[in-house]
C-alpha cells in the first residue's frame, strides 16, 4: 500500500501508521488505529520524509489533518 496515516501525538510530534493489507480500507484502518478523537490525514508515502535521523523533529499542522478522527 502506498498510503500512510499521520496524526499529531501527545508529545507534539508526528505518528505514522503504515497500513497492512488486511482486507480493510485505509480509511477503516485510520478510524480504528488512530487514538480516539485525534484528527488524522491519509498521505502518499512520497510525502513522508525518508531521512529518519531527524524523525523526532517532524511536525504537522493540525489544521492539515482533515481526513477524519480516530474512533
Amino acid at each position: 500500500m502506498n498510503k500512510r496515516i499521520i496524526y499529531q501525538n501527545d508529545n507534539g510530534g508526528v505518528s505514522i501508521i503504515i497500513p497492512a493489507d488486511c482486507g480493510l480500507t485505509v480509511e477503516q484502518i485510520a478510524a480504528k488505529d488512530v487514538p480516539t478523537s485525534l484528527p488524522y490525514k491519509i498521505v502518499d508515502v512520497s510525502e513522508i520524509p525518508t531521512d529518519r535521523t531527524q524523525r523526532n523533529g517532524w511536525t504537522v499542522d493540525v489544521a492539515d489533518l482533515t481526513d477524519g478522527v480516530g474512533e
